[in-house]
């Protein structure tokens, strides 16, 4: 098996959809419905689907505030842009996690949380 698509469940997916197109950058094409999804560059795909699409029943538990159980990371190319980066999700309305730092393994990253609390990293190799 091989990963093919990161996807994350929404309660309000215009609020989502729009965070994930004009701050992350995603060209997320959306029609108003349930589901959208891109392919990116390097072939995934990063989808984002409304909860109750995939959850009609309500069968699975939804963590409130920030959702430590998972991570998107984004990279960039430089570890100076993990700083920049990192401010500008801020500005656009991400809420700030953990701010840009160097770690001792040789990656500058920072994490912040999208509107509806997921956890997002924004790394660079050092």
């Amino acid at each position: 098996m091989k990963l093919g698509a990161i996807g994350v469940f929404a309660d309000n997916m215009e609020v989502m959809v729009r965070f994930y197109r004009e701050v992350i950058g995603l060209d997320l094409q959306w029609d108003g419905g349930p589901f959208t999804g891109v392919q990116l560059d390097n072939g995934m795909f990063f989808n984002l689907c409304e909860r109750s699409l995939m959850d009609p029943d309500r069968k699975f538990s939804y963590t409130r505030g920030i959702n430590g159980m998972t991570q998107v990371t984004f990279g960039v190319d430089h570890p100076s842009e993990v700083d920049a980066e990192f401010a500008r999700v801020v500005a656009g309305g991400a809420v700030p996690v953990f701010p840009p730092k160097t770690e001792d393994y040789g990656l500058r990253t920072s994490f912040v949380a999208d509107p509806e609390g997921n956890l997002l990293e924004i790394c660079a190799a050092v």
